[in-house]
C-alpha cells in the first residue's frame, strides 16, 4: 500500500514515525470528522503555489493541500466546506525562522 492509498483508519503510530523519518513534521488536522495527514511544504511546493496564488488564492491553498497531503479522508479535497476549514490551517505549515541581519 502506497502512501496516497492510505486510509485514515489505517493510520499507526508506526506509519507516523515513517512519515516523520522520511518527511520530518508531520501534522493532522481535523475538519469535523474528517482527518487528514499532512507534511511541510517544500520550497518547490511553495515556489509552485505562490506563481499560480498571485491570480488565484484558492489555487494556492489547493497546491499546498495536494504537495503536502501523506493520508487522510479525500472528501477534504473535494468538499468546498471541508477544503476551506483546511485552507485556514494551512499556512501554519509554513515554519519561517527567525534571521539575523548584521552589518559589517
Amino acid at each position: 500500500m502506497n502512501e496516497k492509498e492510505t486510509t485514515v483508519k489505517t493510520i499507526t503510530a508506526e506509519q507516523i514515525e515513517a512519515w516523520k523519518k522520511k518527511h520530518g513534521d508531520v501534522f493532522c488536522v481535523t475538519v469535523g470528522d474528517k482527518v487528514a495527514y499532512l507534511k511541510r511544504p517544500d520550497r518547490k511546493t511553495l515556489g509552485a503555489a505562490a506563481v499560480v496564488g498571485k491570480n488565484d488564492p484558492m489555487k494556492y491553498n489547493e497546491i499546498l493541500l495536494n504537495n503536502c497531503w501523506l493520508a487522510g479522508d479525500e472528501d477534504i479535497k473535494t468538499d468546498d466546506a471541508l477544503f476551506l476549514g483546511v485552507s485556514a490551517k494551512l499556512g501554519e505549515l509554513v515554519e519561517i525562522k527567525e534571521a539575523e541581519l548584521k552589518k559589517l
